[in-house]
């Protein structure tokens, strides 16, 4: 059994947003838990990182996901923080989108939301935990959108399940919130993010960082957050305002 601290289980964590989440939880003192889905070549580095806390599942087969849980209270015992930073993007009209990959929208970026709660939620109860989802800039707002309707749709549908989520766990103690990154560059982010004609676009004049969503993923896990829950803190730099 490790040492007692706090425990992380951070999904979709081989790159990204997610990485960064990963990596400011554990300089924050947490044994923190990395899952990847198919990125295997990035297990290697992850391993150094995360040194026996390195996980390949995939979010939306419930079997799998159960198996990963189990695995990481057979070696830590507990589970304080859960990230869900999981979810597939499109973009496109509407006209001509197809249904399968409004499907796929839905599946990777709700389903999976579904299983890992339901899979972590007794350990989260135990410890009086948080969890924290990944949503978009914008979501909360109901208006149209001309080309990224699909993905914003299911983002939506997630902020539903995570307000719902809060009433339900409040009374076991365990917190429930959002943090919905705006334009933040990386090395695998989707080409429009990646675009400086839009960044032009932006409130504050400029994207943000990586290390800006971590910072606000892990105040929404902290203790500081302890009456904070069914929120979803955007983290755009005013875009979608």
């Amino acid at each position: 059994m490790s040492e007692q601290r706090p425990v992380a289980l951070v999904l979709g964590s081989a790159r990204g947003l997610g990485l960064a989440v990963a990596r400011k939880l554990a300089s924050d003192g947490a044994a923190v838990h990395v899952v990847y889905r198919s990125s295997a070549q990035a297990a290697p580095g992850l391993e150094r990182e995360f040194p026996e806390r390195v996980h390949q599942a995939d979010a939306l087969d419930p079997s799998d996901v159960a198996r990963l849980v189990g695995e990481l209270l057979e070696q830590d015992a507990r589970l304080d923080t859960l990230v869900h930073a999981v979810g597939e993007y499109a973009t496109g009209p509407l006209e001509g989108f197809e249904l399968a990959e409004l499907r796929r929208m839905f599946a990777s970026n709700v389903e999976s939301a579904l299983v890992v709660l339901d899979a972590c939620r007794k350990a989260l109860r135990s410890s009086s935990g948080s969890a924290v989802f990944f949503g978009c800039s914008g979501n909360g707002h109901a208006r149209a959108w001309r080309e990224t309707a699909a993905y914003a749709a299911a983002k939506t549908a997630l902020l539903t399940l995570v307000r719902s989520w809060a009433v339900e766990e409040a009374p076991h103690g365990v917190r429930v919130n959002m943090v919905s990154p705006g334009h933040i560059p990386h090395e695998h982010a989707a080409p429009d993010t990646n675009d400086p004609k839009l960044w032009k676009r932006i409130p504050m004049g400029a994207p943000g960082k990586p290390e800006d969503v971590a910072e606000a993923a892990a105040w929404l896990a902290s203790p500081a957050a302890r009456y904070v829950t069914g929120v979803n803190l955007e983290v755009a730099g005013g875009w979608m305002l």
